[in-house]
């Protein structure tokens, strides 16, 4: 019986509660939007590197090892020698290992030096593989494979030239010796949509008549004696491992990290991911702030809403007094009359966010590489939806409060 009279009263003022209902339905889409995103954005954040074992580099910090060598953020405090990444090479324990040179540049994008290992053992998002979308890898010297936003970014096509810059953001260019784009590959939304691919021996050759970090004087050495030389790195800045079984992973860790020849760290990707992320957590937090007060606002404006219409409802409460209801009744009706706003608000945002995430879903994975898969409602969701409906309730009952202390001698006056 009351629950008919909420639903009467609610329709005879479908406008206003219309306009309610809207605003909670866009609240809670927005709310469960942000919640889909936040996961979303931590999972393809752990998953920017994935079939990785473990990550080598001179000792310095887990975070620091992962940023340089996955991130190209910062640099190195120093390197890792070609003899020492033999002797981890050669381990037992080790199923494929792919080396990675940096600290060079082209226009603002990191230059990464590495083998074509790289892009069969590199995996993101699970087991996803770097797909070449044009061209081909690593075939010639001075072939280079460059990530999707650079090719957006600057313009390039399969055959264009690239000029190395010597470090980061600096002027000195091996213009002596240009790299050709031999590949472009497919958007992945990690890193290496931002990075320049070359080889290590291109790494080399580009640095013959460089010592100590600048130019020797002289001539320059003509490029066909450089294709004659043997290009071997003497140092390396990382390297990507990936080990036999999973057993022997910390075994390796440990032998790596006490290695004696020099002072090496060997970090687990998804560990030092983790640490990371919790240095990142504040942002995430602050977003499920403001989309929660969002709700928030949009709740105090349906208490407003029940609020306003109370002077014009007195009439009509005043009837069901003399009829015999209750003040508990009207108090119970107001409580229903918010919950089933916030319900049918809390429904139409739901559907609202999977009509969303069924049109931008594609578009967000092609352009940030952040995917947000369109699932049945989980438990935390169901939560949150009820949550907002009891919020709702107890919103309410300041307004329903007040509804039940007038009295039937109030309800009847007429006010001049």
């Amino acid at each position: 019986m009351i629950l008919r009279l909420a639903i009467g009263s609610l329709l005879a003022r479908a406008l206003t509660v219309g306009m309610t209902v809207l605003a909670i339905s866009l609240s809670v889409a927005l709310f469960l939007g942000v919640e889909k995103v936040r996961t979303g954005a931590r999972a393809s954040f752990a998953d920017t590197i994935s079939g990785t074992d473990l990550i080598i580099g001179a000792r310095s910090g887990s975070v620091q090892l992962l940023l340089y060598s996955v991130f190209r953020i910062g640099n190195a405090t120093n390197n890792v020698t070609w003899e020492s990444y033999q002797d981890i090479a050669a381990r037992p324990e080790v199923d494929w290992i792919v080396p990675i040179s940096l600290g060079d540049s082209h226009r603002q994008f990191r230059v990464m030096g590495t083998t074509n290992g790289f892009f069969e053992y590199y995996k993101y998002r699970g087991e996803r593989s770097l797909d070449i979308l044009e061209g081909h890898g690593l075939e010639d010297l001075y072939d280079a494979v460059i990530g999707a936003d650079v090719a957006a970014t600057l313009g390039y096509a399969v055959g264009d030239p690239i000029v190395v810059a010597h470090g980061i953001a600096s002027f000195t260019e091996h213009v002596d010796q240009p790299f050709r784009v031999a590949g472009i590959l497919a958007k992945t939304g990690t890193p290496v949509d931002r990075t320049v691919v070359v080889s290590l021996e291109a790494i080399e050759a580009i640095h013959v008549d460089w010592q100590s970090g600048a130019k020797t004087s002289g001539n320059a050495t003509p490029v066909e004696t450089i294709r004659q030389m043997e290009l071997r790195p003497t140092a390396i800045t990382a390297a990507l491992i990936g080990t036999e079984s999973r057993l022997q992973i910390f075994g390796l860790q440990r032998w790596i990290n006490t290695y004696s020849e020099e002072p090496l760290l060997a970090i687990l990707p998804g560990v030092a991911l983790q640490e990371l992320w919790q240095i990142l957590g504040v942002a995430e937090t602050a977003l499920v702030g403001v989309s929660a007060m969002v709700v928030v606002t949009a709740l105090l404006g349906m208490v407003a809403m029940i609020f306003s219409s109370l002077n014009e409802r007195r009439r009509e409460m005043a009837i069901w007094r003399a009829m015999g209801a209750r003040p508990s009744t009207i108090l119970g009706l107001l409580v229903i009359e918010a919950m089933l706003m916030a319900a049918v608000g809390a429904l139409i945002g739901l559907l609202l966010l999977y009509a969303g995430l069924a049109v931008a879903q594609p578009w967000v994975d092609a352009s940030f590489g952040i995917w947000l898969p369109i699932n049945p409602p989980a438990l935390r969701e169901l939560a949150i939806l009820a949550a907002v409906i009891g919020a709702a309730a107890l919103a309410s009952l300041l307004p329903a409060l007040r509804a039940y202390r007038l009295s039937l001698a109030d309800g009847m006056m007429v006010r001049i």
